[in-house]
């Protein structure tokens, strides 16, 4: 590793210099001699020897030069307020100079610091200078009074160094060069050799000034004395300043060219003659103590354990002393010493620097780096430092960080914050590992020097610390680290805002955004911006950082100054909104400056604009700020005309809209437009939707809209033009809120809306495009290769003279309430307010709407009352689509003209619980059809509940019953007046008469029907063929045929209470009857085969199931003149034989087509599976036995057993298949054994105990069975058995092809089994 010394690991040399000398400077405008002798340093080739004898060469050698009074005084002041006082002491130098080159600021201030510590040596005294002149009354006496002076230095200070005479002879000197060279010997001869006499000239007047290098900056003593006391508070000593003031070290010396000479001559003799060969002396000789004390043999240390029973400690360090031989001052004074123990406690009881440390230190001056290695290895091992030195030295590895991360570990203590002695030690450690090592070894991966910095400053809220962050973050800035670098910049900017240093703190954040908008160099795909939607080139960088840095840099603009910057980055801080999600506010008190929150964005911007216009007037021009923000979303504008303003989904109106094109595609090609347009005159609006992106309050002042008309200019659009304002409106965080304006036109034309303008926080004038970006084209290759649009859509208004406009309502604006299942006849108005004539009028609701034109009673045909009183309807059985209504009008609609109409209405539960009806409209056939909406609210209160359960019989006439109850769940009595069946194969009749009284609430009433077949049965199989060839074209994948299942009649049964009311007579109940079944079914579909298209539905599936049983219940509640009824459509009578699972094998057995997409081979599967589990493919046993239950005989047994005969019946109730079954019976129950609950006895069947039979469909058979009664009691009939085999329907005729399409075995039933009784004859009494 290249190593270079920093010079505050130099060699320290104090001077003391005589009064005489010092009035001999200042006589010739000098500054004091340790400042001339520092401007010589360092000094250019330099040799040393090392302790093997090898040469080591020193580009430059510095060394350090200062007052020895100045030292002693710093020594004796508190360690920790004396770092306290240089921490603020660099800040005030950071503030007041601000330099741009701050750390080098930094590192001077450190390295000018050479107070001596308690913790290391290297600032203690190598060298003592003594200096006197030859202008002194009495030289000698000068000389040895400086000999016989006391050093004042506290016990911790190493008192090893080398001590030299130091004799200035001006050419003003009473004294000639001859006495002077006498004096020089006398000198020598006294005090050793280490004596150097320095003739200089000194001329008067002084030479012109010569610069010299800036002098390092010291720290300047206290301020005031200093009183110092022990610990029972008595006065021991005063600290006071050598100097009267602060004056800055001089960058320049008048002196002669040749005095120049002489003094570098000495000052080099000086290093190279006495101070080096000194310091190689003393490392030898430490060396040789150090070796031994290591060289000890492992004996001593094997006898030490064995007879002490423990290892022995490191051997002591001895502890070196100054030497009489080298210096003849005295190391402390006896009076001092008692004194210096009571100044500051303990800390003053601490040895000086061991003599190991002091090698160490000598040979890493001295260049000895391998002997130097070794010892500071051998005292981090034994915790005595040395982790701090060892950085330097070493070649990088990752050994190197360790060594780091233990010497900041042994100062930092583990309390939150940190004392000012642990920080300075951090400082100085910091910049002498950045001074020191190498930049590209410093910056390498291996080290990562920049993070040592950032480690060393802590968690200190100081000025250097900042530094050290800001220095950080530029050499990581210089590896292309920049996001660690923005964020370390943006740290010691924060730490610098707090410090008060607000200049610098501006610059430092200025870099970090500079280095946050630098966009990254790795570019993306142009496809992924445009999928993204984003413009590739308004990618910033790394944007989520951005606003952190900019919040803090526009306060610190607006608080130096600067406003209109200030408010062009408070404005800017608002663009992240849209982008970057909200974050984490901490609870931290002292981060609220920094908060990256919309509200204070706002506020800041508020304040500063505010700021502006009341120093710079109400006439200040911000018209270059622009809002980075939208609020309005012109993909959602819109313009409303009169009559637009009603409710209803968007979606809702979409689906008439096309349900009306549908119907009227084969009808012709007329057109389907929006009614009306703006008339002149009348006002229109359009609706801007305001969108708040922000997370705080924004209000919007003076909104407005800014329109243009084709044609003409802006006198026109001031005179006929009329735009309504809005003064003011406040958006809530993240709301969206329509605001409608509306706009007035006097005369004919076509305004186009082209932008929204407002007054953002009623401050800045802005205004937004309301323009939608027209479709992107690719027509050409150019075109799909770079994107392209069509033009610009905006909001365009045509205002005409006349227009064709029907305006539709309810005649009731009351609150409409329903009955569930309740019809009402409900008036509409229909008003023609345009200037031309309605000739034509069609009415469209939704699909679950159940609504007719009202039909009376005095027009329904005398031949469809007779062929429905006959009970027979025809159907085409195919799922019914709503069409829209033909609104008959007797003639042409004139302008202003009112007509009424009347609907019947049977509102059903819903979502939103409202109607959405279409009118559509046209002059005259041929012209265009326009439409209008209106809707209306309802409620629907519970009225009645009807279920059906149904029950086979044994009788012939009726197989099936089917028991309703009726419950009325409302809170009103009514009168069930109809009870009406429907049914394509089934029949029904009352088996009882229907009550006519009154249900009350939470009350039932129920009714039996009797079921029994019709002659057409055909039907079944037809039906079931059809719904089998389509659901197999669905499974294999094959087009579904548009063809129409087979057509039903429907048999139609009625049973009335009190005089007939037919209302399914009526066409409209009809209608409305169809649309709640459409319904049922239609929800039925969607929730069992959701996969199957709706389109594709009515093709599949036929309106009714043959077997499908419907009952209406009619009700009316005379009081309240209301009526209605309730529908039950999902009875199934009868059983069913699996019709669809010839194609459900097929579909399981067929080559299944690989998909690579797993969704596709689930949504088959849920199909097969919803198509198995259907009505369609419903399977039971289609034969039921019934035994006759009850039989009671009586026998006289004294005359024995004798026989019962019991009948059994067995009927099959398929229509369509005939069955074959066997019946068995067991003979092997015992007699005494118990059956069933009631532990009745077990049969004994004798006779024909097998009975084989073939029935055909809805065909029963009656089996006698012989039954042995031995004793009297109640007899179980148990123990028999029948096998059922079901055939494919003899579709011939001939029962030869018999091929079994189902086998079922029932067994006598478990519990409530039938029985009969036997009693006995009494006996007759004798």
């Amino acid at each position: 590793m290249a190593f270079a010394l920093p010079s505050s690991l130099s060699p320290h040399v104090c001077v003391l210099s005589s009064p005489d000398l010092e009035q001999l400077l200042r006589a010739s405008s000098l500054p004091p001699l340790e400042d001339i002798l520092q401007s010589f340093s360092p000094l250019p080739q330099v040799t040393t020897r090392t302790t093997n004898l090898v040469t080591v060469a020193h580009s430059t050698f510095a060394i350090r030069f200062s007052n020895l009074i100045d030292v002693e005084n710093a020594c004796l002041e508190d360690e920790e307020k004396r770092s306290a006082r240089i921490i603020d002491w660099i800040g005030e130098r950071i503030d007041r100079q601000c330099p741009k080159w701050w750390w080098d600021e930094l590192r001077r201030c450190l390295e000018g610091d050479n107070v001596p510590s308690k913790t290391e040596g290297w600032n203690h005294p190598v060298s003592i200078i003594l200096a006197v002149s030859t202008t002194a009354p009495n030289p000698l006496q000068a000389v040895t009074t400086l000999h016989s002076r006391t050093l004042e230095f506290p016990s911790w200070v190493d008192t090893s160094h080398l001590v030299c005479t130091l004799i200035v002879h001006p050419s003003t000197s009473a004294l000639s060069d001859e006495e002077a060279a006498a004096l020089f010997n006398a000198v020598k001869k006294q005090y050793g050799v280490h004596v150097y006499l320095l003739p200089l000239i000194l001329p008067s007047p002084p030479p012109p000034p010569v610069s010299i290098p800036h002098l390092l900056p010291q720290l300047p003593p206290p301020p005031l004395d200093v009183e110092q006391h022990d610990i029972n508070g008595n006065l021991t000593s005063t600290l006071s300043n050598t100097r009267e003031s602060l004056v800055a070290r001089p960058n320049s010396l008048r002196i002669s060219e040749g005095d120049i000479q002489r003094t570098v001559r000495f000052t080099r003799e000086f290093v190279v003659m006495s101070l080096v060969p000194w310091m190689e002396r003393r490392v030898i000789e430490w060396n040789e103590v150090y070796s031994s004390s290591r060289r000890l043999p492992s004996r001593l240390f094997s006898s030490t354990r064995r007879l002490f029973g423990s290892g022995i400690s490191t051997p002591q360090t001895p502890v070196h002393t100054s030497s009489t031989s080298l210096s003849s001052l005295p190391a402390r004074s006896h009076t001092y010493s008692a004194s210096q123990t009571s100044l500051s406690g303990p800390s003053f009881s601490l040895p000086p620097p061991s003599q190991q440390r002091r090698l160490a230190e000598f040979a890493t001056i001295l260049g000895d780096h391998k002997l130097a290695i070794g010892v500071w290895e051998s005292l981090r091992k034994e915790g005595k430092g040395g982790s701090d030195i060892l950085p330097m030295l070493l070649s990088p590895s990752p050994a190197t960080t360790l060594h780091v991360t233990q010497s900041l570990s042994a100062i930092f203590p583990s309390a939150s914050e940190l004392p000012a002695h642990a920080q300075f030690q951090a400082l100085k450690y910091a910049v002498r590992w950045e001074t020191s090592i190498s930049h590209n070894d410093f910056l390498s991966d291996t080290l990562e020097g920049e993070r040592w910095l950032v480690w060393a400053a802590g968690n200190s809220e100081e000025t250097p610390t900042a530094l050290l962050l800001a220095h950080a973050a530029l050499l990581s800035a210089r590896k292309q680290a920049k996001r660690r670098a923005a964020l370390w910049y943006f740290f010691a900017a924060s730490k610098l805002q707090k410090c008060g240093i607000k200049p610098l703190a501006m610059y430092l954040l200025r870099r970090a955004h500079e280095i946050l908008s630098d966009r990254p160099r790795k570019l993306l795909s142009p496809s992924f911006w445009e999928s993204q939607g984003i413009i590739a080139s308004q990618n910033a960088g790394f944007n989520a950082a951005l606003s952190g840095v900019e919040h803090p840099l526009g306060r610190l603009l607006y608080a130096t100054g600067e406003i209109r910057g200030a408010i062009k980055l408070f404005l800017g801080l608002l663009r992240w909104s849209s982008t970057v999600s909200a974050r984490e506010k901490t609870g931290d008190g002292d981060n609220e400056e920094f908060l990256d929150s919309d509200k204070s964005y706002l506020e800041d911007f508020t304040v500063a604009v505010s700021y502006l216009k009341s120093v710079s007037g109400q006439e200040v021009h911000l018209n270059d700020l622009i809002i980075p923000v939208k609020f309005a979303v012109p993909a959602s504008g819109r313009l409303i005309l009169r009559g637009d303003t009603v409710g209803g989904g968007v979606s809702e109106w979409e689906r008439m809209e096309e349900t009306w094109r549908s119907f009227w595609k084969p009808r012709g090609k007329e057109t389907l437009e929006k009614s009306g347009k703006a008339v002149i005159g009348d006002s229109f609006w359009v609706e801007v939707v305001l969108y708040n992106p922000l997370d705080a309050d924004v209000t919007l002042a003076n909104l407005t809209l800014i329109v243009e008309a084709q044609g003409h200019d802006c006198d026109w659009l001031s005179r006929n033009v009329q735009v309504e304002r809005i003064d003011e409106i406040t958006l809530h965080a993240k709301e969206n809120r329509p605001v409608s304006l509306a706009v007035r036109v006097s005369e004919a034309s076509t305004l186009v809306i082209t932008d929204f303008g407002y007054e953002f926080l009623g401050l800045l004038t802005a205004k937004e495009s309301l323009a939608r970006r027209g479709r992107r084209l690719q027509d050409t290759l150019q075109q799909r290769l770079t994107p392209t649009y069509a033009p610009d859509i905006f909001i365009k208004a045509a205002i005409e003279d006349d227009n064709l406009e029907l305006d539709v309502s309810f005649a009731t604006v009351e609150p409409l309430v329903f009955l569930e299942g309740e019809y009402r006849w409900v008036e509409m108005r229909l008003s023609n307010i345009g200037s031309r004539a309605i000739g034509e009028v069609w009415l469209l609701a939704g699909p679950e709407d159940q609504i007719s034109p009202y039909c009376p009673s005095a027009e329904i045909s005398r031949k469809f009352l007779l062929r429905n009183l006959a009970g027979v309807l025809f159907t085409d059985n195919k799922l019914p689509r709503w069409t829209p209504y033909n609104i008959r009008l007797e003639e042409e609609l004139q302008p202003s003209e009112v007509i009424r109409t009347t609907l019947i209405w049977r509102p059903v539960r819903s979502a939103n619980q409202r109607i959405c009806l279409m009118f559509v409209y046209r002059e005259r056939e041929g012209c265009t059809f326009y439409y209008t909406r209106v809707t209306k609210s309802y409620e629907i209160n519970p009225c009645l509940i009807v279920s059906a359960k149904p029950y086979t019989t044994p009788l012939k006439h009726h197989p099936f019953q089917v028991n309703v109850e009726i419950s009325n769940t409302g809170s009103t009595a009514l009168r069930v007046t109809q009870l009406t069946t429907i049914s394509p194969v089934w029949q029904c009749s009352p088996l009882h008469l229907l009550s006519s009284a009154p249900l009350q609430p939470a009350q039932s009433a129920n009714f039996s029907l009797a079921a029994f077949p019709s002659e057409d049965k055909d039907c079944i199989g037809k039906t079931h063929d059809f719904v089998a060839r389509t659901l197999g074209n669905v499974l294999s994948g094959r087009e579904v045929e548009s063809g129409n299942p087979p057509p039903l009649y429907l048999s139609c049964s009625h049973t009335f209470s009190g005089e007939d009311h037919l209302p399914l007579l009526n066409p409209a109940i009809s209608h409305l009857y169809l649309c709640g079944r459409r319904d049922v079914i239609a929800s039925s579909m969607a929730r069992s085969h959701p996969h199957i298209p709706t389109a594709s539905r009515s093709s599949i599936f036929p309106f009714y199931n043959p077997l499908s049983l419907d009952i209406l219940v009619f009700w009316e509640i005379p009081s309240e003149q209301r009526c209605g009824f309730t529908l039950l459509s999902s009875l199934i009578l009868g059983p069913s034989h699996g019709a669809l699972q010839e194609i459900i094998g097929d579909a399981e057995q067929a080559k299944v087509k690989r998909s690579m997409y797993a969704e596709t081979q689930r949504e088959k599967t849920e199909m097969l599976q919803s198509i198995r589990n259907s009505e369609w493919n419903a399977e039971s046993n289609p034969l039921i036995v019934s035994v006759e239950d009850g039989l009671v005989m009586e026998h006289d047994f004294d005359k024995g057993g004798c026989l019962a005969y019991v009948t059994f019946t067995l009927r099959n109730y398929s229509l369509t298949h005939p069955s074959r079954y066997i019946l068995r019976f067991n003979p092997s129950l015992s007699r005494n054994a118990a059956v069933g609950p009631l532990n009745l006895l077990a049969p004994r069947y004798i006779g024909p105990l097998l009975v084989r039979g073939c029935l055909q469909p809805s065909e029963s058979s009656s089996v006698e069975a012989r039954l042995w009664v031995s004793r009297p009691g109640i007899y179980a009939l148990c123990g028999w058995e029948v096998e059922v085999e079901v055939s494919e329907p003899w579709l011939d005729g001939s029962k030869t092809s018999w091929r079994t399409r189902h086998r079922y075995v029932q067994g006598s039933p478990a519990e409530c089994c039938p029985y009969f009784t036997v009693n006995g004859l009494p006996r007759p009494h004798t």
